[in-house]
């Protein structure tokens, strides 16, 4: 009965000066708006950026070998094959290697990007597409017997023959002064076809795909592997296969302790980059919460304001009995309803803003049960911290001194 009746009367004053009553909480709205919008969209953008680099491989380990000091250290094609045989865990393995060069079919040469690897490059690569639109991949027995065969894109299918179905076809391609003849067995999806409105398309390179061993049996500077990328079967084995891919070369190259092979993975990439945007939001939610501090002074300032025109009520009150308990829960309780009010109105357009700027940037806000509870939580901190000191002046007034204020 005691908390009804505080609560009550709490309502009647803040209502009957609602003018006032709102003035007091814009700080608390706004700040509490503020930092709802600001962790929505941040934690929205930061599963977004997680989805695209689970998109890129979640699963994936990028193996180096850095700075090898001897031709010795290079990764072979033997020790691929040792790898995948020796770990069961690995799905897919291939160098990750590139070169450029001009590819011509009897008309304007261009430039070409040449990815080579094993026919895993087909799940691996990031600069084609592994879907296929006409023909094939090159296959186990192509990269064993160095067939000069190529996998090109749908793009410079059109480039350099005006249509897609040119499986059978030959191109001529001249990558560091060596030429090559290959026979197209596979035309996989464009993937920049949608640059073609901002560049000329002749400035556009060519994408292409070739087996390791053709390469390497072709330009004698490529005689052995310094980059390869292997995808895992889950994130959890991302961690010990790395170790087994470095163990087993360090070993087969006599480099135990030496740190010449490395191995890398996207979930730590993705760990620095949580870390640096989690450090970003909470630093701009901890400079919007500045508004709430302002938000805060402002009850604290409106409930003495409250003190003094209301000191013969409390003095009437005492003489009637009210101890001074009573007296301060009942202008605490004033502050902490009127925080909350804020809270709630501004988690309200926190919600809302957040929603509009998460649209315009085509992302999905994500507002937590956590956030909600730690603002209201909040929200009603500030209404006691700041609403103490009024509530003991007015709990420590003199029944008599208040008695006969005018």
């Amino acid at each position: 009965m005691f908390i009804k009746e505080n609560f009550k009367m709490a309502l009647d004053s803040i209502f009957a000066n609602k003018m006032r009553s709102f003035l007091t909480m814009l700080g608390i709205i706004i700040g509490i708006a503020s930092v709802i919008a600001i962790l929505a969209v941040g934690n929205g953008a930061t599963e977004e950026i997680t989805a695209t680099f689970s998109e890129l491989g979640a699963t994936t380990i990028s193996l180096d070998a850095t700075d090898p000091e001897q031709s010795g250290d290079l990764i072979t094609n033997e020790d691929l094959t040792i790898l995948r045989q020796s770990i069961d865990e690995i799905n897919y393995i291939s160098p990750n290697e590139t070169t450029s060069g001009t590819v011509s079919n009897d008309g304007e040469a261009r430039v070409a990007v040449v990815s080579y690897g094993t026919p895993d490059l087909q799940y691996l690569t990031q600069t084609m597409s592994s879907s296929l639109i006409e023909g094939r991949y090159f296959n186990e027995a192509d990269y064993a017997d160095a067939q000069d065969v190529v996998v090109i894109d749908s793009d410079g299918a059109e480039a350099l023959f005006g249509r897609v179905d040119v499986v059978g076809e030959t191109i001529r391609i001249t990558v560091q002064q060596q030429q090559m003849n290959l026979r197209v067995v596979g035309v996989v999806e464009g993937s920049f076809g949608n640059l073609q409105g901002a560049f000329e398309e002749s400035e556009l390179p060519l994408f292409m795909a070739m087996p390791y061993t053709t390469v390497s049996n072709t330009l004698p500077q490529v005689d052995g592997i310094d980059s390869v990328i292997i995808e895992v079967q889950s994130t959890d084995q991302i961690e010990p296969v790395s170790q087994q891919v470095v163990r087993i070369l360090e070993l087969r190259h006599d480099a135990v302790g030496e740190n010449i092979y490395n191995a890398q993975n996207f979930l730590q990439a993705l760990d620095q980059v949580d870390n640096v945007l989690n450090l970003f939001i909470n630093f701009i939610a901890a400079v919007a919460g500045i508004a709430l501090l302002v938000g805060g002074i402002g009850v604290m300032n409106i409930m003495l304001v409250s003190v003094t025109e209301r000191t013969r009520e409390i003095g009437t009150r005492k003489a009637l009995g009210a101890t001074t308990s009573v007296i301060l829960v009942q202008f605490l309780m004033e502050s902490i309803i009127l925080s909350l009010i804020g809270g709630m109105i501004g988690l309200t357009l926190g919600i809302l803003l957040s929603t509009l700027v998460a649209g315009a940037l085509n992302i999905t806000p994500v507002i937590t049960l956590g956030s909600v509870l730690l603002v209201l939580l909040f929200s009603s901190g500030v209404g006691v911290f700041f609403g103490i000191y009024p509530a003991r002046k007015a709990a420590n007034l003199n029944p008599i001194d208040a008695l006969r204020y005018e």
